[in-house]
């Protein structure tokens, strides 16, 4: 059991006030000197800012790898890895692929960090590069030294690696003594290793807002409104329309009788912010009272526990947007095609822990150069709507279960369809 830390999004609630407030205090006044206000900005804002970004930027390649390689490794005999897998794992992407797409329609049409204006406009680039080509792209997704894909955090070659190393992994299991499940204890590792980075969130919080307040002042703020407004709007359009139509029209069920024995399903992972931890409530909701068979639940609600991301897709796309405007670049079409696949990319690498999807949108800034401190903004406001993705990702494992068991005719329908 991963021992969580206590009460991290009142720590980080409290965190991000006196950041606000010590970082407004020293900005609107003159009550220090400049130098002990310069001291306040470098050796305890900006040092304590860049510590706490080193230590996820830490994470990001083991936390992909171990999660992946244990979730591919894990998923049975080589029948599971038949049908049953492509389709599964088909439909989670597809659900993604909408959600990162979403995102970055919605983030391009309300330009929600549009109106900024701060010292990371002016020293972001004029323009972001043009990438490789498609033709590179594709070809690097296939590297040739994995751990030069790993030292220069190349995410799509790193989640194929994985994949394929997983299922390497599973095939040989019975001749390695079971060497998935030290796998497994490393994830779980890692995992800790995670909760246990993010308890320093707070302090994070503190010197990243700090940072910048006390350089830009109250004007920081002027546009985080409109992002976290678009963001959980995007959120609930994405788990009530777009799972809608999976289940209406590929699984033929009625929605909303999923959504009502969904509900309490949803309310415990918003509260977790956690997908691992609502696995069993899971897994008992889609079995009991949604009526999908064991065999199929206990393979798609877990596999979805590791790949599917949905809400951190929608996110990650959106921040991405939201960074770019601020910073006052315009991303171009193809730009937009590699945001998509690294969204899609990162989520499915993302662990099921508080936060981690944070860290991963690390990985998407890099690519685009784009800066770095902006991520303080997100995390800042990110407890809460960390809360709200986590619902939407277990709400879409249990979409995705049902329709799967109803094209494998596992799904019994009395089940599904009655008002307990």
């Amino acid at each position: 059991m991963i021992d969580t830390p206590k009460n991290l999004t009142r720590n980080i609630l409290v965190g991000l006030i006196l950041g606000f407030v010590v970082g407004a205090f020293l900005f609107y006044t003159n009550f220090f000197p400049s130098s002990v206000d310069a001291f306040v900005e470098k050796y305890i804002f900006k040092m304590g800012g860049d510590i706490f970004m080193n230590l996820l930027k830490l994470l990001v390649v083991p936390l992909v790898f171990f999660s992946l390689v244990t979730g591919i490794s894990s998923l049975g005999s080589s029948q599971s890895l038949g049908k049953l897998t492509f389709k599964t794992v088909g439909f989670y992407l597809l659900t993604t692929g909408i959600a990162v797409s979403l995102a970055l329609l919605a983030g391009s049409f309300f330009q929600p960090g549009s109106n900024y204006s701060s010292d990371i406009a002016m020293a972001a680039p004029s323009s972001l590069p043009q990438g490789q080509g498609i033709y590179s792209t594709i070809v690097g997704i296939f590297p040739s030294n994995i751990i030069q894909a790993m030292a220069e955090n190349q995410m799509l070659a790193i989640v194929f690696f994985s994949i394929i190393f997983g299922l390497a992994l599973n095939k040989t299991n019975h001749l390695t003594g079971n060497l998935s499940d030290s796998f497994a204890k490393l994830n779980t590792v890692f995992l800790q290793l995670i909760v246990m980075i993010m308890s320093f969130a707070p302090l994070g919080v503190f010197c990243l807002i700090g940072k910048f307040v006390i350089a830009d002042g109250l004007d920081i703020f002027q546009d985080v409104l409109a992002y976290v407004v678009l963001l959980i709007a995007l959120l609930l359009f994405h788990a009530a329309f777009t799972y809608s139509m999976f289940l209406k029209f590929i699984g033929g069920l009625n929605p909303l009788t999923f959504y009502r024995k969904m509900k309490d399903v949803a309310l415990f992972a918003f509260s977790t912010s956690s997908s691992a931890a609502t696995i069993p409530v899971t897994l008992r909701t889609v079995n009991q009272d949604l009526g999908v068979n064991q065999n199929v639940a206990s393979f798609v609600v877990p596999v979805g526990a590791t790949i599917n991301m949905d809400g951190t897709a929608i996110m990650q796309g959106l921040a991405t947007v939201f960074i770019a405007q601020m910073s006052g670049i315009d991303l171009t079409l193809f730009q937009y095609i590699q945001v998509v696949l690294l969204a899609v990319a990162t989520s499915i690498g993302t662990a099921a822990v508080p936060s981690a999807g944070t860290i991963t949108l690390i990985i998407i800034l890099q690519q685009f150069n784009l800066p770095l401190e902006a991520i303080g903004i997100i995390l800042a406001v990110d407890r809460v709507l960390d809360m709200i993705r986590t619902s939407v990702n277990v709400t879409g494992d249990a979409a995705i279960a049902c329709i799967v068991a109803k094209t494998e005719n596992q799904l019994d329908e009395n089940i599904f369809n009655s008002k307990a």
